[in-house]
């Protein structure tokens, strides 16, 4: 009981002389529990954060869901869902009500190495996949502080789910708590889960570019071949005087 006290007058200090907001930090000084009723409690795992002090909770949890468990998040527990995809990909496609607050934001600047980097991406990134060219967005954590408060359930969505896990980690860092996001994104949702707004079906609003028409190319191209080898192979006088003759 003596060493446990000790402990705590100890460690608690130095734990709580952290910003609360450095959670990784600070929470990893509390991988310690006592067994004193009423004092402290300090855990750590995986899939969330949290430590209590005088029955005062303070939580950060961050879920990965599929589909269908993201509708449910949605229509039974009250999440919004936040669309972090650019702007050319939400336009052709997002979730019916969902907030836009991209993690990437289209780079427009004018210094001479974005020059060179925006040519050599829309020559080949963007000509190919219809990529656009981008940079992280400075205001993308103050957007969701003047939107929502820090206990706000939130459902983030992108299409291939890497930038809403990088997203979910800068907002739990910046204190928010009811976090979820769709593991690998919008392009493994099918069809008729959510209502959706937008020109194509959520699952292909990351397609774009020359990628898009090269089916249609290729069908284009083999009928060609197929009708001149079958006209070859039938008319082989017919096709010799027209290709062959002097």
């Amino acid at each position: 009981m003596a060493v446990a006290t000790l402990a705590t007058l100890f460690l608690v200090p130095c734990a709580f002389s952290l910003p609360i907001s450095s959670s990784r930090c600070s929470l990893r000084l509390l991988k310690f529990s006592f067994s004193l009723p009423g004092k402290i409690l300090g855990r750590h795992d995986r899939s969330q954060s949290s430590f209590c002090f005088a029955n005062s909770v303070v939580k950060a949890e961050l879920k990965s869901v599929d589909g269908e468990e993201a509708k449910r998040l949605v229509e039974r527990e009250g999440f919004t869902v936040v669309d972090i995809r650019d702007g050319s990909q939400y336009a052709k496609a997002h979730i019916i009500h969902s907030v836009h607050i991209p993690l990437f934001i289209e780079n427009n600047d004018g210094d001479i190495g974005t020059i060179i980097r925006r040519t050599l991406h829309n020559n080949f990134s963007g000509l190919f996949f219809g990529l656009a060219f981008t940079k992280l967005n400075p205001e993308f954590v103050n957007s969701f502080e003047k939107k929502f408060s820090k206990d706000s359930k939130l459902l983030l969505v992108c299409q291939e789910g890497l930038r809403s896990l990088t997203a979910a980690e800068k907002l739990k860092d910046a204190g928010y708590q009811n976090l979820a996001y769709i593991i690998s994104g919008l392009q493994k949702v099918k069809p008729g889960i959510f209502g959706k707004e937008g020109p194509r079906e959520l699952e292909d609003a990351g397609k774009g570019g020359l990628v898009t028409i090269q089916g249609k190319i290729s069908a284009v191209l083999g009928t060609v071949l197929v009708a001149a080898y079958l006209f070859l192979t039938l008319f082989p006088n017919q096709a010799e005087q027209l290709f062959f003759s002097k």
